[in-house]
């Protein structure tokens, strides 16, 4: 009877530690400083079916093969999918990365959530609104093209500073529109 009790304890273990992991960090440090609810339930879905798979995966004998087609059909999510910001990615591979972790079999409970608890306390502190509290980012919807947009970057700046009243560091053009004569822009300032 032990002999059936003791997997399934451990592998309820490993899911706490995973859910209470994937919570804090998606839910405790994502969703309240960022307020996307689509990734942040995306994430955490992701992180649980990951979870599950990868479970299973671990008590099999799996194959290099098999594991190449399993980043093969993750790939096509990319493909398919619209452009995600680079905090996303992070906090996206984040979930993904506990899930891992976690399911995992072969390592112990303690070393599952030191090292869960150290990817959450990384996220915290590399994340935190204090560790790069002097810059900024927005974007932008221009409603008309400059025609000075790429070939002077200098004028460019300081029209976004004019315009949005702070010294703009850098900015990138993500889309140029010259059809509906629109311009987006992601624009990194100070105050």
């Amino acid at each position: 009877m032990f002999e059936l009790i003791a997997p399934v304890a451990e592998l309820l273990a490993r899911f706490m530690i995973d859910i209470a992991a994937m919570g804090v960090l998606i839910f405790g440090l994502y969703y309240r400083r960022y307020r996307d609810r689509e990734l942040a339930t995306t994430a955490s879905m992701f992180n649980i079916f990951a979870f599950a798979v990868l479970t299973i995966l671990s008590s099999v004998e799996f194959s290099v093969a098999a594991g190449f087609g399993l980043f093969a059909i993750l790939a096509l999510f990319s493909l398919r999918s619209e452009q995600i910001e680079k905090i996303e990615i992070a906090y996206f591979f984040g979930a993904i990365a506990v899930a891992v972790i976690c399911s995992v079999v072969g390592t112990s409970l303690l070393m599952v959530f030191m090292i869960t608890t150290f990817v959450i306390l990384a996220a915290w502190v590399l994340d935190h609104p204090r560790m790069l509290k002097s810059a900024h980012g927005a974007k932008l919807t221009l409603d008309a093209i400059d025609p000075d947009i790429l070939s002077d970057s200098a004028k460019t700046r300081q029209m976004l500073s004019d315009r949005l009243g702070v010294d703009v560091m850098t900015f990138q053009i993500v889309e140029l529109n010259y059809v509906n004569d629109m311009a987006r822009i992601n624009v990194y300032y100070r105050n």
